[in-house]
């Protein structure tokens, strides 16, 4: 089970990992913790699976992308 698994702005930076995929993760955080190496989650990072947002105990499954980004302000 192929999870592909990418991350955005400053965590790509604060990780130095921008994607990467993931095997035998259930849901987000689980793909959160196989791809960092279990870094810590940041308060508030946002989750998007297949361009969706979602949260960390959300499920997934194979060929799913799960994406991982700070909050976004616009002006």
């Amino acid at each position: 089970m192929t999870i592909h698994v990418k991350f955005f702005a400053s965590l790509k930076d604060k990780l130095n990992l921008e994607d990467t995929t993931v095997e035998q993760a259930n849901t987000a955080g689980q793909a959160w913790d196989i791809a960092t190496d279990n870094a810590d989650r940041p308060s508030n990072v946002l989750v998007a699976i297949n361009l969706e947002y979602a949260q960390f105990d959300d499920t997934i499954k194979a060929g799913d992308e799960v994406a991982f980004f700070p909050p976004v302000t616009g002006g």
